[in-house]
């Protein structure tokens, strides 16, 4: 890990988390005062681009107007932290602070606050993704595609990350995985049809796109679409399988599912306290009289 990254897992051993960029990066980092004084400056507007490291893809534009006027009453309160761009433009790639930047605009501000620091591009992505992810700004998929990045281009180890960022391994595991679904699946986890919950669900799913179409249609819940899951791998029948019914544990469909194969017509089982009540559907008065001479 470099030299940031170890001091970034001490600060957050030392400081805690959860307390924004200034708990998790060494004060020569983040130790400008909020007016842009001390070790920082003011650039204007147009020197400043967003990163490519940026590890944050979506912006709200009711959180930027909120925001936006913010700063047209107070200012902007915290500087940005940048580094020089790597051409000759004489610009500022923004390490942390793109959302104050997008905001400022809107408000009509023409200089910023920044702190200016020479970072690598590790660096670079550490802080950003450590900055987003302790202000909780990233989706499920924005930190996964972070922390693959990690991995992939700067050699970190799940256990590396989970300890510099006080986060659990299984945690980091998990939205890793979150990224082999299809891109269909991740687009509506990004457009807030399903959440985290739901894409952890279909990952086990031998047809992940077909039953995430199904649970945003039906407006299933988690449980739901785990029953769902398990009804697709063990080759149920999904298109009767009401919302209702997906509440019911695996024993009580096993059940229902035995009943119906016994007596020829659909059987549903209802718990009520310790008993429950179980409904016999027929079509016709001829798989009625079918049915009582069974009884019989």
């Amino acid at each position: 890990m470099s030299d940031l990254g170890q001091d970034l897992k001490g600060a957050s051993r030392k400081r805690g988390l959860g307390r924004g960029l200034s708990s998790l990066i060494p004060e020569t980092l983040a130790g400008a005062k909020a007016d842009g004084t001390a070790s920082g400056k003011s650039l204007p507007i147009e020197q400043l681009k967003p990163s490519p490291f940026q590890p944050r893809r979506t912006f709200s534009e009711d959180e930027l107007h909120g925001l936006a006027d913010s700063i047209r009453a107070k200012g902007v309160m915290q500087p940005l932290l940048v580094r020089p761009s790597n051409d000759a433009s004489g610009t500022y790639e923004i390490i942390a602070g793109e959302r104050r930047w997008r905001a400022a605009q809107l408000a009509g501000v023409h200089e910023l606050p920044v702190i200016v620091r020479e970072l690598s591009d590790r660096e670079t992505l550490e802080v950003a993704l450590l900055e987003n992810i302790q202000r909780e700004n990233l989706s499920p998929l924005e930190e996964a595609e972070g922390y693959r990045r990690l991995i992939d281009e700067f050699g970190h180890t799940q256990q590396e990350l989970a300890d510099g960022l006080g986060k659990s391994r299984s945690h980091i595991a998990n939205l890793l995985r979150l990224l082999g679904l299809p891109d269909k699946v991740r687009l509506m986890v990004e457009n807030n049809q399903l959440s985290a919950g739901h894409a952890r669900s279909l990952l086990n799913a031998d047809d992940p796109l077909s039953l995430a179409e199904t649970v945003v249609k039906r407006g299933l819940n988690v449980r739901q679409t785990e029953m769902l899951v398990r009804l697709q791998k063990s080759g149920g029948p999904l298109a009767s399988s009401s919302p209702r019914n997906m509440e019911k544990d695996p024993d009580t469909l096993a059940l229902e599912h035995e009943l119906s194969a016994l007596l020829g017509l659909k059987v549903t089982l209802a718990s009520k306290g310790k008993g429950g009540a179980m409904t016999i559907a027929y079509r016709t008065l001829d798989q009625l009289d079918g049915l009582l001479e069974r009884l019989r």
